[in-house]
């Protein structure tokens, strides 16, 4: 049966459309039930746990096929609970029963296998509400893969890390911990003593078998000297980029008798954080069932689901899970987290609360421009450009900023889709690699969107986006109404648009980057994405443009702006160049079918100003400054 949820989003009714009697007979595993639970609605969670329950059980269907070489392992499942079992928690001291949700993860992560009986999840990736005893089960992976899974083979490395030293080394003490209580007892006391486990302040080694848990962080860079059968990365929201991630992941390709990824985290005010990517990514696979793309990833993220939600402490089990942990747990942890919310309030930082306690991103500054949720609606990746109209905005950059080109399509009444393409220069930070890390963005993976300068000194290459643009135009057949450009461009600019002024009929206009001239076009795209009137392609160098605008005003209006030099918004730039005459298109009073100019609506000074600063088509082709 082949679901594609990506429209619908419906996970329940593909759900109940199904014939679930021949798992429902064969299975009575806790990782199982609790998904028949979330399905059946008798167990409160978001969308993302109901999309992962839908493809567990979905896998359980098609396992041990020609097309899905994968079982679930039953034997694993209960040998993995077994151990877990005998783990106290690192606070108490006691031993808790795991919660049907905690049951979930573990079995998911140890208990499905490939057709040569090695781990089916190499990628693992967790996210609940802050407090929710993420780390700790981290660590009971950690101490069965140690302690169990390698049982015969030496020289293996395991890593615990995350960004800083002081957090690798809340991880590593969580292990530690673990450890200690777990080789106190039999069988694993023999275990220990045998091996000659020692735990220290920095590692857990068995002497005679070489194999030991490392604790590094990220700051260290020193992820490509290990070749780790289990790594754990905790907090990973928190980084920027994924760059060093590939001397962990290169350092296990070939390690046996598995290898597993698990990055941990609850969300971060970034919501451009390439762990917040993933997630992303991983909900669309498993929105299409029928994709089997992303076999080797898990996505296992305990949410909201809205914003509104801040207000239904009634849900907060979404993100929360160990809320329903008892009765009495349930009442005194929803009374915490309202006293929370509460205060964040009085404070003015409920955003606070809704990303760490509620695992919900969002734009963490009071001055962005747009937020994330709009953005994300937005996306539409079946629009169709070719034959369109169009309004084309121009932002030029030589050395570190990237050049963008805007494409503003109206559709519909009042509604419009945008494009862009950007081309990247490298030469300031030495490299593309360096400019990809420095900036946040894989640009080499995303050549729809972006082009690397072809210029062999890393500088912006005018001659190439004038040749990309002209075909770009002539290949979709659009009818170009409107040109617009940043006015203090420097001379390559000047060529680019004189030379488009003598082979193009297009209205070519220099726009002044003040508050006065931008404020309008800045206002207008912003209540676009509020209202639901526009469309963007899933495009992560548009979408990290947007995200990363925030808003300067004076007495006169807005601007958008950003926090620092490395946070890209050149797209955003370029699209309000676009809208100066674009946000006109519907208005009853216009006429930009007949390519009507911007001059009609200026005042007499700017009419004066505007002839003598632009090289548009109504003053020639060969118009000099005054």
């Amino acid at each position: 049966m082949k679901i594609d949820l990506t429209q619908t989003h419906d996970v329940i009714g593909a759900y109940k459309n199904i014939d679930w009697s021949d798992i429902k007979a064969k299975y009575h595993d806790p990782a199982t039930l609790y998904a028949f639970s979330v399905l059946n609605c008798t167990k409160m969670a978001g969308y993302n746990i109901k999309l992962a329950s839908l493809r567990h059980l979905m896998d359980l269907k098609r396992q041990n096929t020609i097309d899905f070489p994968y079982h679930y392992d039953l034997d694993e499942v209960s040998k993995t609970l077994k151990f877990a079992s005998i783990i106290p928690d690192v606070d108490t001291h006691k031993l808790l029963p795991l919660m049907d949700w905690q049951k979930f993860i573990l079995c998911e992560i140890n208990g499905w296998k490939d057709s040569g009986n090695e781990r089916r999840y190499t990628d693992i990736h967790i996210s609940v509400g802050r407090g929710q005893g993420k780390t700790q089960l981290a660590g009971i992976q950690m101490c069965k893969a140690f302690l169990i899974d390698t049982i015969g083979f030496t020289n293996k490395d395991y890593l615990v890390t995350a960004n800083t030293s002081d957090q690798s080394s809340k991880l590593f003490g969580y292990v530690a911990k673990m450890m200690k209580s777990v080789i106190a007892i039999e069988p694993f006391k023999s275990l220990a003593l045998e091996t000659e486990t020692e735990i220290q302040s920095n590692r857990i080694i068995q002497k005679r078998t070489n194999n030991k848990i490392w604790k590094i962080s990220y700051e260290a860079d020193k992820y490509d000297s290990t070749h780790n059968v289990l790594a754990i990365y905790d907090e990973t929201g928190a980084l920027k980029d994924f760059d060093r991630m590939t001397d962990i992941t290169d350092g296990q390709s070939q390690v046996k008798p598995y290898h597993q990824f698990i990055k941990i985290s609850s969300a971060y005010p970034d919501p451009t954080s390439p762990f917040h990517d993933e997630q992303i990514k991983m909900q669309h696979i498993m929105e299409q069932d029928f994709d089997r793309t992303g076999d080797n990833s898990l996505c296992l993220v305990w949410a909201q689901d809205s914003l509104d939600e801040t207000f239904k402490p009634e849900t907060w089990a979404k993100s929360n899970p160990l809320i329903n942990l008892s009765a009495e747990e349930k009442e005194r942890r929803t009374k915490n987290l309202i006293n929370q919310r509460d205060q964040t309030m009085l404070n003015n930082t409920l955003h606070k609360f809704q990303n760490k306690n509620l695992n919900l991103w969002l734009k963490q500054s009071t001055d962005s421009y747009l937020n994330l949720k709009d953005v994300e609606d937005a996306i539409d990746d079946d629009f169709k450009i070719e034959g369109r109209k169009v309004f084309i905005g121009f932002d030029y950059s030589m050395f570190s900023d990237n050049t963008a080109l805007s494409f503003v399509y109206p559709y519909d009444d009042g509604k419009f889709h945008i494009e862009q393409h950007s081309f990247i220069p490298w030469q300031r930070a030495g490299s593309i690699e360096a400019k990809e890390k420095q900036d946040g963005i894989p640009y080499r993976n995303y050549p729809e969107y972006c082009t690397i300068t072809a210029h062999e000194q890393g500088i912006i290459n005018p001659e190439q986006i004038y040749r990309w643009l002209l075909d770009y135009v002539e290949q979709h057949q659009l009818e170009v109404l409107f040109f617009g450009y940043d006015r203090f461009g420097s001379y390559q600019v000047k060529n680019i648009t004189e030379s488009l002024n003598v082979i193009t009929s297009w209205n070519i206009m220099d726009i002044q980057q003040r508050t006065s001239a931008l404020a309008n076009p800045t206002k207008f795209l912003q209540e676009l994405f509020v209202t639901h009137k526009v469309t963007i392609p899933n495009d992560p160098v548009m979408q990290k443009a947007l995200l990363n605008a925030t808003i300067k005003s004076d007495k006169i209006g807005i601007q958008v702006d950003k926090d620092k030099a490395t946070l890209k918004i050149d797209v955003v730039d370029a699209i309000i160049d676009a809208l100066f005459q674009g946000m006109y298109y519907f208005d009853e009073n216009a006429d930009m079918n007949q390519k009507a100019t911007e001059v009609d609506r200026m005042t007499e000074q700017q009419v004066l100003d505007w002839f003598k600063n632009s090289k548009s088509g109504l003053l020639g082709g060969d118009t000099t400054d005054n």
